[in-house]
């Protein structure tokens, strides 16, 4: 693995540096591990939470995945576009739409859990394997501990 040569600037010792700087690693990463299925790991997100989770409204699923309702109109949009996912007004609340996954989607996610799981071990791999465990939990602890300072929170933690 090389190594980086240390810079003046101080960026290496920069929490938020980092975390964007490990981030866009984890999405070439991704997009290299799932490039045949054509998607974002925002889009990867949303179609695992509707498979666990069949018939969320746009808020909850926003919630779910940590984006803004706005980020999840969009994505729901694309991703029935390619007739992965489909959506349809709530008995309840009639201005309510709720997403569903059409069996092309079901069948796709099923199919990219190796590739989403490959990505997540690459990303983690030139950690020792008793620090990776630790390192997600340190992750964790960090989004919980903000996760009201973001533009979308999750719900669930």
């Amino acid at each position: 693995m090389a190594k980086t040569t240390k810079s003046n600037t101080a960026l290496e010792e920069r929490p938020g540096f980092l975390v964007r700087r490990l981030h866009q690693i984890y999405v070439a990463i991704y997009l290299q591990e799932c490039e045949r299925f054509g998607t974002t790991p925002v889009q990867s997100s949303v179609l695992q939470v509707l498979l666990a989770k069949p018939g969320m409204d746009q808020v909850a699923l926003a919630g779910e995945v940590g984006v803004d309702r706005t980020t999840t109109s969009s994505v729901l949009s694309r991703l029935e576009k390619r007739g992965l996912v489909r959506r349809e007004a709530s008995r309840e609340d009639r201005r309510t739409r709720l997403a569903f996954l059409t069996d092309e989607g079901k069948a796709m996610i099923r199919a990219m859990k190796g590739s989403i799981a490959a990505a997540h071990q690459r990303l983690i791999e030139p950690l020792e394997k008793n620090e990776r465990r630790q390192f997600v939990r340190q992750l964790l602890t960090l989004v919980e501990a903000n996760n009201d300072k973001g533009r979308a929170a999750l719900h669930n933690l």
